[in-house]
């Protein structure tokens, strides 16, 4: 479910114009969808001494900000100032 939720985020900030991808760490071994591409690590998590590692699957995406990212992040400020003073009167 963290894998949906990190791919949701990073299509959203992508759509809005707020993020490029810059790089999607993977190993080809589990596939999500067609752009992206889930990798399986095993992680040491054991409760009990003996047992066995068990294998999680990770996805790694690395956003960079868009040129337009702080001129659409100063208008979103902007607006919410606006409504901010208008709720006041």
């Amino acid at each position: 479910m963290a894998i949906a939720t990190v791919v949701s985020i990073t299509e959203i900030l992508k759509n809005n114009g707020l993020a490029v991808e810059k790089n999607v760490i993977l190993n080809p071994v589990l596939y999500f969808s067609q752009t992206y591409k889930i990798r399986t690590l095993t992680v040491d998590m054991r409760d009990e001494p003996g047992a066995r590692p068990i294998p999680k699957a990770k996805i790694e995406i690395v956003l960079g900000k868009t040129e337009k990212f702080d001129e659409l992040m100063a208008a979103e400020a902007e607006e919410k100032e606006f409504e901010d003073g208008e709720e006041q009167n």
